[in-house]
């Protein structure tokens, strides 16, 4: 989709009810239902993080959005891929600055170029304990993405009109902090299998945009 049709679009979904779990549990592994249904006292005691799902257009004024691959680390998101973000520091007035400031850091868009569309719904990660908020946003130019080389392994480039395909959404065995080689529902993008958290956020994405484009 073009960039300018779609800011036209993507403002008509601050006044769309989330649909929240509805959209999350197309993408929760199995168990994890059940898990968080023993772990509310660890979502009421999470640590707190944003993250940014931004759009951008390409240099043909065609609309993506961005995710990473982390680095492998000793660590239970070693070599995932996210958005960028991350916990709130001590210089965070909100999760939103926290997200603006990680998003910064992580892939090199500044802040002051980013436009905050809404919050999206939270989701809680047991394996980490964080209670992420997601912030959907946009930037007007083609950004030349810097990434942090401590964290980030590969800036990941998705096209808008791949991650709307059906043909995205694939069933995948990975190994789950809870179980062995388990089969997950993932989005399979640009040759990444993402599948969690991550995979849960975008499927609210992908059902409001559905909404509104």
């Amino acid at each position: 989709m073009n960039f300018d049709e779609f800011i036209k679009s993507i403002s008509k979904i601050k006044n769309i009810e989330l649909p929240a779990e509805t959209s999350h549990f197309k993408m929760v592994p199995p168990l994890r239902q059940q898990l968080l249904k023993t772990q509310r006292k660890g979502i009421e005691n999470a640590k707190r993080a944003g993250v940014l799902a931004l759009f951008f257009p390409d240099i043909r004024r065609q609309t993506n959005f961005v995710l990473i691959l982390r680095k492998t680390y000793n660590g239970v998101h070693s070599a995932q891929i996210g958005f960028p973000g991350g916990k709130m520091e001590k210089q965070d007035q909100n999760l939103k600055d926290a997200a603006l400031r990680e998003t910064f850091e992580e892939i090199g868009v500044p802040v002051p170029a980013i436009e905050i569309i809404r919050e999206l719904s939270s989701v809680y990660i047991p394996p980490s304990n964080f209670y992420v908020s997601p912030f959907l946003g946009i930037t007007h130019q083609t950004p030349v993405f810097t990434k942090q080389e401590d964290e980030v392994e590969t800036v990941i480039e998705v096209p808008l009109h791949h991650f709307m395909e059906d043909t995205v959404l694939i069933t995948k065995k990975v190994e789950t902090s809870y179980s062995m080689d388990v089969e997950v529902p993932a989005f399979y993008l640009n040759n990444y299998v993402v599948w969690g958290a991550t995979a849960m956020m975008l499927s609210e994405i992908k059902d409001l945009i559905r909404q509104v484009v």
